[in-house]
């Protein structure tokens, strides 16, 4: 993105794009389950930057310049339609990632940009004539390459090598853990569950202010789902220092009062008292997860309604409002990867996305220490940052030519 829009933007400028393996927009073409989650369909800045636990009121500003509906329409202008899912997930109306990575090659070919697959960067250094700012890059190769703008979009995978660049260019790189995992668990409650979701549910961690809302979803291996994924997301930094071992503290029912709770056990014991109260419950739960939930209160089988005692429902309400699960790892959620921490976030400037510390030097996309929840908002940050590094690459390069 950064790239094709500094090469729209001024046609003047030879703009080279250095692609360390031999297949560009490999994250792109895996991403989604091979859907491309391209953005989200949140279109008022202050609701879409609340959507990253880091990197936030940073971009901000930058969403009031480029947006989901600009990304939208970019892609629109070159043929690429999207869609929107109940959710407010946006894919490619065909449903395939490659139809954003071929429309991304195509228009770097169109703008004429030289892509050059296998090629990294081993190091970077910029002159020591600060009125005329060049750079002396050094790639894996050894063929040594000199320009006028420095634009660093490595990803933010712990291999990336991007770091190293810029911790040498004089930047910090904020402590990099995981974000966006699923749950290891082993519990009784939840084996022979897989596959099994609940649509509306709250979850936190014992010991820590965080909480989240959305669907969980029952895995082979513990948790996962929406509500999991933006608690991993927030909560990344302090389960990295638990060792990824922690107590979830999770809701089956949201955020209902229990004693709404209460008045619903009730109602149900006045309307149904001869029914087993494991075969039905008045919450829609799945009726698999219900019964698990019945007998991890200590209520029997056979009991109806009319016979379990109120200190049996108390612990049943327990279970649907505090279960107690304990975690003992994480697994990445799927293929994709998303990384907490990166490249400091106010040695930049984020009107042009360029460097404070190096003139020259910009930064865009994961390298960054922004990282959003699941749901598009991580490829909208970059496509977001790269067309404002774009857009700066070009201005800057254009206003040095014309003085």
């Amino acid at each position: 993105m950064a790239a094709i829009t500094a090469a729209e933007g001024d046609t003047r400028l030879q703009v080279t794009l250095l692609e360390a393996t031999a297949h560009p927009l490999a994250k792109v073409r895996i991403s989604g389950g091979g859907r491309c989650n391209v953005t989200h369909a949140c279109f008022e800045p202050k609701d879409l930057a609340a959507h990253y636990p880091r990197g936030g009121r940073e971009l901000l500003g930058p969403f009031h310049r480029w947006q989901p509906r600009d990304t939208i329409a970019w892609f629109a202008a070159r043929g690429v339609e999207l869609k929107t899912e109940a959710d407010g997930r946006m894919f490619p109306v065909t449903d395939d990632s490659a139809t954003i990575a071929d429309c991304l090659l195509r228009a770097a070919a169109a703008a004429g940009v030289a892509l050059r697959t296998g090629t990294g960067l081993k190091l970077a250094a910029a002159t020591q004539d600060p009125a005329n700012p060049r750079w002396r890059a050094e790639l894996a190769t050894g063929e040594v390459l000199a320009c006028d703008r420095l634009l660093l979009a490595t990803g933010g995978g712990k291999s990336s090598a991007g770091f190293a660049l810029a911790k040498a260019c004089g930047h910090t790189i904020e402590p990099l853990v995981p974000s966006l995992f699923t749950f290891h668990i082993d519990d009784p409650r939840l084996q022979g569950l897989e596959g099994l979701s609940v649509p509306d549910t709250s979850a936190g961690i014992e010991g820590e202010t965080l909480l989240t809302k959305g669907p969980t979803l029952v895995t082979h291996w513990g948790l996962s789902g929406p509500a999991i994924l933006k608690l991993s997301a927030w909560g990344a930094r302090a389960l990295a220092a638990r060792g990824y071992r922690c107590t979830l503290l999770l809701s089956w029912l949201g955020e209902r009062p229990e004693g709404e709770v209460r008045a619903d056990f009730a109602a149900a014991r006045a309307a149904q008292p001869r029914k087993r109260l494991s075969t039905w419950n008045p919450f829609g739960l799945p009726g698999r997860l219900w019964e698990r939930l019945v007998a991890a209160a200590g209520i029997a089988p056979g009991a109806t309604w009319s016979s379990v005692s109120n200190a049996a429902l108390g612990a049943l309400a327990g279970q649907l409002l505090r279960g107690s699960f304990t975690v003992t790892g994480k697994s990445a959620n799927k293929e994709e990867f998303v990384t907490c921490g990166g490249v400091r976030l106010a040695e930049l400037d984020f009107k042009t996305m360029q460097s404070k510390l190096c003139p020259g030097l910009y930064f865009a996309g994961e390298i960054l220490d922004v990282d959003g929840v699941t749901g598009g908002f991580n490829f909208q940050a970059a496509w977001t940052t790269g067309w404002l590094a774009g857009r700066a690459l070009a201005a800057e390069t254009s206003a040095a030519a014309a003085s």
